[in-house]
């Protein structure tokens, strides 16, 4: 069968809790692969809870459904502070990103404490912010972000990656509703590293199944480029094969 849409491949999905400094309990899933070791961890945060995002917000959702079981990764996708979903309601009030940094934090101490590895943050539109804001306080191998608005974080939090070894990854939009590519090189320009992917056609919200393949294709790409070209029908070759 062709993999789109919400179609989910084989992993083991776990529903997790998260507990931050704070005292909060955040509602989250853990997908793994089935019957491999993962190679690398993602680490999701999603877009604004105040216009709909959540931790089944489509990139984030379908990184899930297909990378365990595509490309050998763990995938940790939680609610932040004050966010429903399918899942449940994570407790606490959205702050805005202040506060967010405890949850951050908490899903990172869940990694470490279950021996994840080699983790990385996937942030999309105002996870990006969350990651580009507090990643550099935790063990991440890099950054991916996913259609970034450079609202809240400001100049000096982004120029602050400069002197960091760790990978930083910006997809945008040709049509971003916020940040297209060229504003995005000026205001990246004190991170003489990042990686800018311009991704012709895109949006922010990055609808429908072209652009959903090149996110997690770029994804992949970064995180474990030798499970690409990522299949784009299941059962695998590989998998038939055994």
């Amino acid at each position: 069968m062709e993999i789109r849409g919400p179609l989910e491949l084989p992993a083991h999905r776990e529903d997790i809790e998260l507990t931050t400094a704070d005292g909060l309990t955040l509602v989250g899933e853990l997908a793994v692969p089935e019957e491999a070791e993962p190679v690398a961890t993602l680490v999701t945060l999603h877009p604004l809870p105040t216009a709909g995002g959540f931790m089944d917000s489509h990139i984030l959702r379908k990184s899930a459904a297909r990378l365990p079981a595509l490309a050998d990764l763990a995938v940790l996708r939680f609610n932040t502070r004050g966010t429903t979903s399918p899942r449940g309601t994570s407790q606490g009030q959205f702050d805005g990103g202040a506060a967010e940094q405890f949850d951050v934090a908490a899903a990172m101490d869940f990694v470490r404490e279950r021996g994840l590895p080699r983790p990385w943050l996937v942030g999309w539109s105002f996870g990006t912010e969350l990651a580009l804001k507090y990643g550099r306080d935790h063990d991440v191998e890099g950054v991916i972000l996913l259609s970034p608005p450079l609202h809240r974080a400001t100049d000096e939090e982004v120029a602050a990656w400069a002197g960091d070894h760790r990978r930083m990854i910006a997809l945008i939009p040709e049509f971003d509703d916020y940040l297209r590519p060229d504003a995005a090189r000026e205001r990246f320009r004190s991170v003489p590293h990042l990686t800018q992917i311009d991704v012709e056609g895109g949006k922010h919200l990055w609808v429908g199944e072209s652009q959903t393949r090149r996110v997690l294709t770029e994804i992949v790409a970064a995180v474990n480029p030798d499970a690409l070209p990522l299949p784009t029908e299941w059962p695998t070759a590989r998998s038939s094969a055994e």
